[in-house]
């Protein structure tokens, strides 16, 4: 899958090359993120981007009344509150929705041997880091489904 990545970075460097290509064009993002500033900043950016919508959510109860299926990407905070979303990052893959994890804590080695394939972004994270990530994570499910 490391090829898959590797290939996938290469493709999102070569759009940003491109000033017609916008990396999230017409992407539908699910967010989940409980700090207010954080989603409205990542809701801007990806909108910037190109994305279609950006659907955020705040409170893992209010997970459950997503259809995880109808997004292109999602953006995982590891913490809702004070509960872990790792049911949510396993429904997502379970649903074939692309995704990364974002937090404030820089080292989750828990989460290595059950989402190996999975980017971690550390909070604060650059806006083009974030762009980077959710379109490896897309170009990667691309590039499987060929």
């Amino acid at each position: 899958m490391s090829f898959l990545n590797d290939i996938a970075c290469i493709i999102f460097h070569q759009s940003l090359m491109d000033t017609e290509v916008m990396p999230l064009q017409h992407a539908r993002v699910l967010l989940f993120e409980d700090e207010p500033l954080i989603a409205l900043d990542v809701e801007e950016l990806c909108l910037e981007h190109g994305a279609s919508e950006v659907i955020v959510v705040r409170r893992l109860e209010d997970a459950e009344t997503v259809e995880l299926a109808a997004f292109d990407v999602a953006i995982v905070d590891l913490i809702l509150g004070k509960y872990s979303t790792v049911t949510i990052a396993t429904a997502l893959r379970d649903a074939g929705v692309p995704f990364i994890f974002s937090s404030g804590y820089a080292d989750a080695p828990e989460l290595a041997a059950d989402f190996p394939d999975v980017r971690l972004l550390a909070k604060p994270y650059a806006g083009e880091a974030l762009i980077a990530a959710l379109t490896a994570a897309m170009t990667v499910r691309q590039l499987g489904n060929v």
